[in-house]
């Protein structure tokens, strides 16, 4: 029996895939295929993947081609997968030529001529994008706006700023730079806010009323209440409301939070996270409160981990003379476990985060918000094992196409649960109320 493998991504199956199916059957007897997993899609820079592992797989046997198919997971696994499967051919697409001569030291390698014409890539492309709003003075709204080039489908066009050097890259390359909030609501299907947060409340509800997708930059509002109503009204108007947090689309950070649920350090008795800077007046962000640019980053791990359900928060805080933050901690008690989280625009420790539990804990050094890497250590030194996982884009990449998915999709499958968002805003609106707070 000849056995032949072959490997892809198979999105959005189509005649093409089916045609270099087809063309790998007929080299042997059994043909396998390998399915790329959705975090080694990542890795290799494949980020615009519209369907999940198993609809791919699905699709894949649904053709009819393939008496096996396998999961592709990490990089080397062709060599184990051709020895483990005693491989006679191993077949690829001809746009390959040459990558894997290598494997030639261990079967016979066959590149095949692919399907002119037809391409995942171009039926994603060929799906209007959609049109995407900027609206913010930070640079982080650069570094988004650059992020944006790496997510097929979705095409930045327009800009509201108040920041001249914003504007200036603006008029260079958009249809629309405006400081007129609802002049760029008029041309653009969805909208990014990374405004200040106490003008958060207004815009959604400009936008969602003008029947406008959104992603606002996390806290999404500064009051519980009004984040309630806000995805009352989106789920009303049928339009997309997503917190954007970064630091929850990095696969690191996904893993560790599976690692906690999964019982692998036991009990959870404690959550430690810290993000600092040392920022003066007037430098990019400085006008924001440290705790509104820093804590839900901080928080996300506690909410996630803990649950919402705390029974006491107390708030300890350092004020500049202009009224902005420059430090906040933050004390949480729960029925089973306490949490602590420092946050600031004035001071520096280290921006690590540890999950204390019962039978180890997992650390994340700092940055931690830019997780691609965390430990598990233990009272056995012997049984410490760490976890990499590649981070492109710090995370905002990732964080995109989950928006851009949601848009397609017309549902919402967010990383962070509504649940979380609203004790986020809960805290932000005791941090305005000066409730259960020392000051500094």
């Amino acid at each position: 029996m000849v056995k032949v493998i072959t490997y892809g991504t198979y999105d959005l199956l189509h005649y093409g895939h089916i045609r270099l199916l087809e063309r790998a059957k007929a080299l042997g007897d059994w043909l396998i295929v390998g399915v790329t997993a959705d975090d080694f899609d990542k890795q290799r820079g494949k980020i615009n993947v519209r369907q999940s592992l198993m609809e791919r797989i699905e699709a894949v046997r649904a053709t009819g081609l393939a008496d096996e198919v396998i999961v592709e997971e990490y990089e080397g696994q062709k060599i184990d997968d051709i020895r483990k499967y005693d491989i006679d051919i191993f077949t690829v697409g001809s746009d390959w030529v040459g990558k894997f001569d290598y494997l030639n030291a261990y079967c016979k390698v066959v590149y095949l001529p692919r399907t002119e014409g037809v391409s995942s890539s171009e039926i994603r492309e060929s799906r209007r994008p959609v049109r995407l709003g900027l609206a913010g003075d930070a640079r982080f709204v650069s570094k988004l706006w650059g992020e944006c080039a790496f997510v097929n489908g979705l095409h930045v066009s327009a800009l509201y700023t108040r920041s001249e050097a914003l504007a200036e890259r603006g008029r260079r390359e958009l249809e629309l730079v405006t400081d007129d909030f609802d002049r760029l609501l008029e041309g653009v299907d969805a909208v990014y806010l990374r405004t200040r947060p106490e003008e958060h409340a207004s815009q959604l509800r400009r936008a969602l009323e003008a029947g406008r997708h959104v992603l606002c930059e996390s806290p999404l509002t500064l009051s519980r209440a009004e984040s309630e109503e806000l995805m009352a009204l989106a789920r009303e108007k049928k339009l997309i409301l997503m917190e954007a947090v970064k630091t929850a689309y990095a696969t690191a950070y996904a893993r560790l939070l599976l690692l906690v649920k999964g019982g692998r350090i036991g009990e959870v008795l404690s959550v430690d996270a810290a993000c600092t800077s040392i920022r003066e007046n007037g430098e990019d962000g400085a006008e924001w409160n440290g705790i509104h640019e820093w804590g839900p980053t901080a928080l996300l791990p506690v909410f996630q981990l803990l649950g919402t359900d705390y029974r006491d928060c107390r708030i300890a805080a350092r004020f500049r003379d202009g009224g902005q933050d420059s430090f906040t901690k933050l004390d949480f008690v729960y029925g089973h476990a306490v949490a602590g989280v420092k946050v600031g625009d004035g001071v520096k420790t280290e921006g690590e985060l540890v999950v204390s539990g019962t039978k180890g804990y997992l650390y994340v050094p700092a940055p931690w918000w830019k997780t691609d890497y965390f430990e598990l250590r233990c009272e056995d030194p012997a049984d410490n094992k760490r976890w990499f996982y590649q981070l492109d884009g710090e995370g905002i990449r990732y964080e995109l196409v989950a928006f851009t998915r949601a848009i397609e999709r017309g549902r919402l499958i967010s990383d962070i649960d509504e649940s979380v968002t609203l004790a986020i805003s809960a805290v932000m609106e005791d941090f305005e109320q000066r409730r259960n707070m020392t000051l500094l």
